[in-house]
């Protein structure tokens, strides 16, 4: 069984070159957990996506969002290296077409009440100048429009 953090969720654990993993390899060792791993602030959403990989087309959500990547939420996800093309249409915006990479996934796990979430990481890669400042304005729109404290200013 994989290695979890404190939050549930799958643990990558670095091996040297014999084998040995972790800090007995003399291996890196991110010991950060959650959100304190995350270079990116991620944002929570719900957008529908259409997918491609190969001559596969596949339609999930994305249930988060963040400067350089997404998370898809589904019972298949493709394997880590997998390159996918994407589409969403954020609420009021055109349509978003870019190209990922799958980076880890979760994988659904029958009878496993701790599986929560099954679906894969996806990194944004050759992104346009465009594309990302569209990205970059998206998550900042979410970000505000999910920060309670925002609510109870405006309302003084």
């Amino acid at each position: 069984m994989p290695p979890r953090g404190k939050d549930g969720m799958v643990v990558a654990v670095s091996k040297s070159s014999d084998g040995k993993s972790g800090a007995e390899g003399g291996g890196p060792v991110d010991t950060r957990t959650g959100a304190d791993r995350r270079d990116y602030e991620r944002v929570m959403v719900d957008l529908e996506v259409d997918y491609r990989a190969d001559d596969t087309f596949l339609f999930a959500y994305i249930t988060d969002i963040s400067a350089m990547g997404i998370f898809i939420r589904t019972n298949n996800p493709e394997q880590p290296g997998v390159k996918l093309n994407l589409r969403f249409t954020p609420p009021g915006e055109t349509t978003i077409e870019l190209e990922g990479e799958v980076v880890w996934i979760n994988p659904l796990r029958p009878g496993d009440y701790e599986n929560r979430d099954p679906g894969m990481g996806i990194q944004f890669v050759n992104l346009t100048d465009e594309t990302r400042a569209r990205i970059l304005r998206l998550v900042r729109t979410f970000a505000y429009l999910n920060d309670p404290s925002e609510e109870s200013s405006s309302r003084q």
